[in-house]
């Protein structure tokens, strides 16, 4: 279900394009010191809002506006600190995926868009043929707590797709083609064929 505060500010909705690609239910920790983003941070915090994180088409994260895949995924700050003046850290929650209509720099070379949110994807429990896929990641679960936060759904192709596709070093192109696939069991088929694949 989608929290109400993300459908505020579709229309206008805070962009940060990183070398990175975000799946629903990630964590994603955030080092900030650029003052569009620290900016961008504090009306997110102050007003409970979400920003999109895109990954870089064109572009550098850090100078210049760099130009967005045209599918991301809303992000949400859950925790937050300043450790030192000007440099803030933040870890933020991937929600719902949507599509870039169009995006414009504001002087700042904050980028915003207007999106439109993509549908719910289709779930499904992890057929047996993909359970490698889900024993993977309760391995890495039970490894590495830290980084997959709870609820595990380890029965989920959703879950376990997005968390494998997070995690394993995938080249940027293909995670991104990882997220913009609506059908989870089609994606973590395509993740169990590359994880056959010999090396």
């Amino acid at each position: 279900m989608t929290d109400p505060a993300d459908l505020r500010g579709l229309a206008d909705l805070p962009l940060f394009a990183l070398q990175t690609v975000l799946f629903p239910g990630g964590r994603l920790p955030l080092r900030i010191f650029e003052q569009r983003y620290m900016d961008m941070a504090s009306a997110c915090l102050r007003d409970g809002s979400a920003f999109g994180v895109c990954l870089i088409r064109e572009g550098a994260e850090v100078g210049a506006a760099a130009v967005p895949e045209p599918v991301g995924c809303l992000a949400r700050i859950v925790e937050w600190d300043m450790e030192q003046l000007g440099v803030l850290r933040v870890t933020a929650l991937g929600g719902r995926r949507f599509r870039v209509l169009s995006h414009r720099s504001q002087p700042d070379r904050l980028l915003r868009a207007s999106v439109e949110l993509l549908p719910e994807e289709e779930d499904a429990a992890v057929p047996p043929e993909l359970q490698a896929c889900a024993q993977l990641l309760e391995r890495a679960v039970e490894q590495l707590p830290a980084h997959f936060p709870e609820p595990h759904r380890l029965d989920s192709c959703a879950w376990v797709g997005a968390r494998l596709a997070e995690a394993l070093p995938l080249p940027l192109p293909t995670k991104q083609k990882l997220l913009e696939m609506s059908d989870a069991r089609e994606r973590l088929a395509l993740l169990n064929g590359l994880l056959q694949r010999p090396a």
